[in-house]
């Protein structure tokens, strides 16, 4: 039995070792984190959320929220780390890095750095290269008849398996014998393998060895846009929220209107998706689509990763596109703005280049051979295994061997750890500074006669984004308006209940060239709020503006000082 391959909990902690990290930070730093959980996976782990803010500067319900998850799908690990490194970059720059206290003292953050801990604890500690979120265990999975992922050699990873077929398609690389490479379909005469991921077969007959989808589904076809039903749309369930983390995920989001954007981090392709995920562009509302791709290419460029619309781009099979995901969930329901990056590209860190990027594609000799020669350079050079021979229980005389999938194509080495989490989390804070942000301004306080006063505010939006954030938030009745009201003991408003809605209020993402009668039409960025009210001279009038996703802001006024 070979040795185990070493799996480095400094870079992809189990859930043990997160959840520790995580409470060390959170008794750390107490004035800026709270960490909770928002609910609980079906083998019972928490699904700790970590809100992070300066608590000194108001409560994070009256600041923009941002939204940050990862670790959607088992094997993705590297996710889960990037949210680490967010958490721990804050709380660390905060009072020394301008930019990270001005987010914290405005924003709230809500970080959920490993939204499917069941089935990330199997990649880990079984090394599965893929699981769904633990509902079933590793083999449970599949209980029909055929194959079944399993470390049958116990060597900690589930690699792949080749046994000789003259019929098989796949031959040994002349360029290199570890590597597969498939038969050309005029190709006969030589020695030819069946390839299969490495695991065990059920009922085998000694001929077929079927490949049935195993029952264990995907969390992110399982949100309420969009849904598909299992027959449809692999992955998705038995009904929308029927997965626990889902559910979890999908309460909290609802129970924290003030969220104005969100980052979901995943791990195939150097990508940065936006919507749709199931139609083309021209479904955009609005300025919508101007709004992705202006704070998606700051992120394009941070990171050196190309921004696509998953349909446009990402979907193989336009007939089949993706749907009950998280994205378009937040976007088509919520109305704010979601990117899900796709963190790591070996053939990119290889010195590929690549243009297409639809999962699936198929894999040159020439692509395999470079990222092969690639992962053998690495400090841990376990990203291919040597093929070494095996009596299978079922299938007899094999070799196992091949990709390491999990720390290859799926996670990068150690090494590339923390420039790409630096470059990522970056981006992620340029998203969340483009919240809109509620300003009150110009206050006036002026005496028409006896008790009665006569009050006017200048509300403004300081931020990128309206108030409303999107159009697709107005068409979805999700934009609540800006309201400015004036309150204080004796304070009676001589009309009205003392609340003025001022609407929306434009941000700098409306102007984006000089104005023209041709172009698009600016909104108002500043609206003025009056009251006129009755008030003992001694009074304290607080006046407050706010809207869940621009925050609030308060205005004390001391008639004394008048």
């Amino acid at each position: 039995m070979n040795d185990r391959i070493p799996v480095r909990p400094d870079v992809y902690p189990t859930f043990s070792e997160m959840e520790q990290l995580l409470q060390t930070l959170a008794r750390e730093y107490p004035t800026l984190c709270e960490l909770y959980s928002i609910g609980q996976s079906h083998r019972g782990r928490d699904l700790w959320m970590m809100e992070i803010t300066n608590r000194e500067t108001g409560p994070g319900d009256d600041k923009p929220g941002f939204y940050i998850d990862a670790c959607t799908h088992a094997e993705e690990v590297l996710g889960t780390t990037v949210a680490l490194e967010t958490i721990r970059y804050l709380v660390e720059n905060y009072g020394d890095d301008d930019f990270v206290s001005l987010l914290l003292d405005e924003t709230v953050f809500y970080i959920l750095p490993r939204v499917n801990p069941d089935g990330a604890e199997f990649c880990l500690t079984q090394g599965m290269q893929w699981v769904g979120n633990g509902r079933y265990l590793p083999g449970e999975e599949q209980p029909a008849p055929g194959f079944y992922f399993a470390d049958v050699n116990g060597d900690g990873v589930v690699a792949q398996m080749r046994q000789e077929d003259p019929n098989g398609e796949w031959r040994i690389s002349e360029e290199d014998p570890r590597l597969m490479v498939q038969r050309e379909p005029h190709e006969y005469g030589g020695t030819y393998y069946r390839l299969f991921p490495e695991g065990r077969i059920r009922d085998f007959d000694g001929v077929e060895t079927r490949h049935p989808r195993p029952r264990d589904g995907n969390i992110n076809r399982n949100y309420p846009a969009n849904w598909l039903p299992e027959n449809r749309q692999y992955g998705a369930g038995e009904l929308p929220l029927s997965e626990p983390e889902t559910a979890a995920i999908c309460r909290f989001v609802l129970d924290h209107p003030n969220i104005a954007g969100a980052q979901c981090y995943h791990t195939n392709g150097g990508l940065i998706l936006r919507p749709f995920m199931d139609k083309s562009d021209a479904h955009f509302p609005g300025e919508d689509k101007r709004i992705f791709e202006a704070i998606g290419r700051v992120g394009a460029d941070m990171t050196g990763y190309h921004l696509m619309s998953v349909y446009e781009g990402f979907t193989t099979d336009k007939d089949k596109p993706r749907s009950g995901t998280s994205m378009e969930w937040m976007y088509e329901q919520l109305g704010f703005p979601c990117f899900s990056t796709e963190l790591w590209d070996a053939y990119s860190a290889a010195g590929i280049k690549r243009e297409d990027f639809l999962p699936g594609e198929e894999r040159s000799e020439e692509r395999e051979l470079q990222v092969l020669k690639w992962a053998d350079e690495q400090e841990d050079p376990t990203g291919y295994l040597d093929w070494t021979p095996f009596d299978h229980p079922e299938l007899g005389p094999v070799e196992i061997g091949g990709w390491n999938r999990l720390y290859t194509f799926r996670n990068p080495p150690a090494s590339y750890v923390p420039e790409l989490a630096l470059q990522n989390l970056k981006f992620t804070l340029v998203h969340a500074a483009a919240a809109p942000r509620l300003k009150i301004e110009d206050v006036e306080v002026t005496p028409v006669e006896g008790s009665v006063y006569r009050i006017s505010a200048v509300i403004a939006n300081a931020g990128y984004l309206p108030t409303n954030l999107t159009q697709m938030a107005i068409r979805e009745e999700r934009a609540e308006s800006v309201k400015v009201s004036v309150s204080g003991e004796g304070i009676e408003p001589v009309i009205g209940d003392g609340t003025v809605d001022l609407g929306h209020l434009s941000g700098r993402s409306d102007r984006v060239a000089i104005w023209s009668p041709f172009g698009q039409q600016w909104g108002s960025p500043r609206k003025k709020a009056e009251w006129v009210v009755t008030a003992p001279k001694d009074a304290d009038i607080m006046l407050r503006a706010a809207t869940p996703r621009a925050g609030a802001d308060e205005r004390l006024i001391l008639l004394t000082d008048m």
